[in-house]
């Protein structure tokens, strides 16, 4: 695996800082049943890392305090710890969003048999990666029979209302590039889908989200071995928007990783570039929390007990230009439609 830190650390993106925190998205461990080549977590069946149920009790308890509206629950597959449902209820319960980052393939593994109904009980939304929809393309970038497995975990969501009119459980599907090229229009593309999906297989679901691939972890990797890591940076650099800067998700979003600490975004936590503590936590009265500061140098999940984040800078490099390139890139898609 090659480093890409060191090629993305001296950077020319301009700073930024943030506003109130609305999301924290969660990263319970790095297990996953699959290994994509454009997982920019590096996760699979062999990764053991896994929150622990200190760090886990600890999530209902920040969404309170901070009146957060959205828990966004990601991994590798979330859906593999042990703690997932608990964590569901408990959210739920508070009146919390939550959003499942799900893979669709989870939905048919052993001992998830029940899942999708667990999801659909409890009015999880779904945001699942189908990256194309032709067979040949998703299994080339996620794995043999990966489309099919997915189709049937689509077809079973559908079933249960998700993406269905008035049902008011959201299916989303994300797409990403197979290579180092920015995504599509990302409105075309999912009238693209919507058309294919729904003439091959009867598939209906809401939203689609057009990401662009992270110059980081294994895809970073794979374009420093075959020679493009260069040229994709400059394609994005190239590409960059600064009216996409306002709505970019690090403004509001909190990543927390398997161990409890806090990241700007989930690709700075692939990274291992954390929220930076001195100066960054603020209490309810609007003070500095120099204890948390001077704890570990490091913010953890539970110093957003008694603090929150509102205007503190937030820490960019070069692989920020993949969320502000050409219409932008969140974890809700394109930022400028």
């Amino acid at each position: 695996m090659h480093a890409t830190l060191p090629l993305l650390e001296s950077h020319r993106f301009p700073p930024l800082r943030r506003e109130a925190i609305t999301t924290l998205q969660v990263n319970l461990g790095y297990r996953c049943n699959q290994s994509c080549v454009h997982c920019h977590v590096n996760a699979g069946p062999g990764r053991t890392e896994m929150m622990d149920a200190d760090t886990l009790a600890l999530i209902p308890r920040v969404l309170a305090a901070r009146a957060i509206g959205t828990l966004d629950l990601t991994g590798g597959a979330p859906e593999l710890h042990p703690g997932f449902r608990a964590l569901v209820r408990e959210a739920r319960a508070l009146g919390v969003r939550v959003i499942d980052r799900c893979n669709l393939t989870i939905l048919s593994e052993p001992g998830q048999e029940d899942l999708a109904e667990f999801l659909a009980e409890h009015g999880v939304e779904v945001v699942a990666s189908l990256p194309c929809y032709a067979a040949d393309n998703v299994d080339r970038q996620r794995g043999k029979g990966v489309f099919e497995r997915s189709i049937a975990g689509l077809l079973r969501l559908n079933a249960l209302g998700y993406g269905q009119a008035g049902s008011g459980r959201v299916l989303n599907l994300v797409y990403n590039p197979q290579g180092p090229v920015l995504p599509p229009d990302q409105a075309r593309l999912e009238a693209d889908y919507r058309r294919e999906l729904a003439a091959q297989f009867g598939i209906v679901f809401n939203q689609l989200f057009a990401l662009a691939n992270m110059p980081i972890q294994r895809f970073g990797s794979m374009l420093i071995s075959k020679g493009q890591f260069n040229a994709y940076m400059a394609l994005l650099q190239a590409s960059h928007r600064d009216e996409n800067l306002g709505a970019v998700m690090c403004r509001t979003l909190v990543s927390v990783d398997w161990q409890g600490r806090l990241y700007d975004c989930d690709f700075n936590q692939q990274l291992g570039l954390p929220l930076g503590a001195e100066g960054a936590l603020t209490s309810a009265q609007g003070h500095d929390d120099s204890d948390a500061a001077a704890r570990s140098g490091r913010l953890h999940l539970r110093d957003l007990l008694a603090g929150d984040l509102a205007g503190a800078p937030i820490r960019v490099a070069d692989h920020c230009f993949g969320c502000t390139a050409g219409s932008g890139s969140s974890c809700g898609g394109a930022l400028k439609a």
